[in-house]
């Protein structure tokens, strides 16, 4: 995990743009938003969490989720229409921070010796991207309540851009909770679980979670990239010696995998060792 200043060449004004469209979309009447809610079994559009049991511990936001790519698999009755710049400023950020993902994927590859594409490849030419816009509420009780639960994310890499003024993102290292601190325009980079997969848990996928404010709300926009479904992933072979044996097996469709996993209550990442 780490912070990326400069943007990587995104401009400070279209970096608040990005807020700017998202805080508009959430401040719009709870039915005009309501058109573009999630489907029953989707993860994609507007809502809550989805609810997966009778005891569960729902986080406190509501999020907008919407696909990029592959591009014909956008579903574009669940891409606000209000703000009329929403859809053109989604696309231009998604085309942007790609950019920075396959600048990172080689540059990562590079740090370990390998071949530039040994990461990338791995995601194939179909591979997903997907936007999330978080916004958290005031929440009167924030000592009950988190805005999402500790996690890791599946993704390989997770770009997200927080508040520019609210403070919330929390990472777990050294059995403690170290607050993310806001650089306003500068990303936060998150390697997720396939990342560590893919690495042979060289780089490691944080555990974070995000806190509650009593008085002010807070909004954020996390880009994640996954490999295609019929994509399979595993260590690369040249992070595999006598060394540093394989830890991780290969696996295909890591989404439905953590999707099983969560279901089941095991930590994805301790499925996937061998």
């Amino acid at each position: 995990m780490g912070l990326l200043s400069g943007s990587g060449g995104i401009s400070s004004s279209f970096l608040d743009k990005v807020r700017e469209v998202a805080k508009q979309f959430f401040a719009l009447p709870v039915e005009e938003k309501q058109k573009y809610s999630r489907e029953v079994d989707g993860s994609e559009g507007y809502g809550n969490d989805r609810i997966l049991s009778e005891n569960q511990v729902l986080d406190w936001l509501y999020r907008l989720s919407l696909r990029l790519r592959p591009v014909d698999q956008r579903k574009l009755q669940l891409w606000p229409e209000n703000p009329n710049e929403f859809r053109e400023v989604l696309d231009e950020y998604g085309t942007k921070v790609k950019i920075i993902m396959d600048v990172l994927f080689k540059a990562m590859a590079k740090s370990l010796s390998l071949e530039e594409n040994s990461f990338s490849s791995q995601f194939g030419e179909r591979a997903v991207m997907q936007a999330r816009f978080n916004f958290y509420p005031r929440c009167a009780r924030p000592d009950l309540v988190l805005g999402v639960k500790p996690h890791s994310d599946r993704s390989g890499i997770t770009v997200l851009l927080q508040d520019k003024e609210v403070e919330g993102l929390q990472v777990f290292k050294n059995d403690k909770w170290f607050i993310v601190s806001v650089i306003p325009h500068a990303f936060v980079v998150k390697l997720g679980d396939q990342m560590q997969i893919m690495s042979n848990g060289i780089f490691k996928s944080p555990m974070h979670r995000v806190v509650t404010n009593s008085e002010r709300m807070r909004i954020s926009v996390a880009m994640f990239n996954e490999p295609a479904p019929d994509k399979e992933i595993g260590p690369v072979d040249g992070l595999i010696d006598e060394k540093r044996p394989r830890l991780y097996r290969n696996v295909k469709n890591y989404a439905a995998f953590n999707f099983e996993c969560f279901q089941k209550g095991v930590v994805p990442l301790e499925s996937a060792k061998i």
